[in-house]
């Protein structure tokens, strides 16, 4: 496969809804149901004043329902930025719905936990808890693992296409979305974050908190590729360099947050 740069290749072509496969729409439509519920959770979180390791309860499906919708939506904008009807393809409705069962599932079951005024993650207090603690492990590697899936496709509908910078990120960002997800979030598995609100509006910690360097794995799906387009735009025949030097800058980066995490 050819790696060229055209200055034409930015081909994020404008949002067409009507264009887009009915896989493509459900995935759209989930993603602003979470944004939709995370509203009413908000209100609910400055009624309900109960707190959990000195956090709000409701801190934490609030986080997973914007996760979410982030996720899903970002996964059918990367589909309209690579050439081929991607999204229009038999795989692309599994992947579609393997995000949202898998997604739901661990919305689902940390709202449920929170309006106990218990806790999702960590929580092994009886066999129950345990197995589904597990399964939420499951599900969170299923979920990114729909990225991997993503790429492979995208891969293999390139063809004899130009690879430009623009496809070469959102290849790289579904690719580290995956691996990088899967180890921070094996790592996070077996070491909890410190109790108590850390940093504004995020709540980590910048210390003995993996929890930084697993936003990073996850957001590679963002960040990567709107540096791919970024660069696609302003940086001209250097753009493919560019894009290299920001997913290694970013890589690097990942590593030494995953150090911090999990200094003694």
């Amino acid at each position: 496969m050819s790696i060229l740069y055209t200055a034409q290749s930015v081909s994020a072509a404008s949002f067409d809804w009507t264009g887009l496969s009915t896989a493509q729409k459900t995935l759209c439509l989930y993603g602003l149901l979470m944004a939709v519920v995370l509203l009413p959770t908000y209100a609910l979180s400055w009624i309900d004043v109960r707190t959990l390791r000195e956090v709000g309860i409701w801190a934490k499906p609030m986080k997973f329902m914007a996760g979410t919708a982030l996720f899903a939506l970002t996964t059918v904008w990367l589909t309209t930025l690579v050439p081929g009807e991607v999204g229009h393809d038999q795989s692309f409705q599994w992947i579609a719905a393997l995000i949202i069962v898998t997604s739901l599932f661990e919305v689902v079951y940390i709202t449920y936990q929170a309006s106990l005024g218990a806790g999702s993650h960590y929580n092994t207090t009886d066999p129950v808890r345990a197995i589904l603690f597990g399964l939420m492990a499951v599900a969170a590697v299923g979920l990114v693992a729909s990225q991997a899936w993503l790429a492979w496709v995208i891969w293999k509908a390139l063809g004899a296409s130009v690879m430009t910078p623009t496809v070469l990120a959102v290849l790289l960002g579904l690719t580290l979305t995956f691996v990088l997800s899967t180890v921070s979030g094996f790592m996070l598995g077996g070491r909890q974050p410190p109790a108590g609100v850390g940093l504004p509006i995020l709540g980590w910690h910048a210390w003995q908190d993996l929890r930084p360097a697993h936003f990073l794995a996850v957001h590679a799906q963002q960040f990567i590729p709107l540096a791919g387009i970024l660069a696609e735009r302003v940086a001209g025949q250097a753009a493919m360099p560019v894009v290299l030097t920001f997913t290694s800058a970013y890589i690097a980066a990942w590593f030494a947050l995953s150090w911090m995490g999990m200094a003694a």
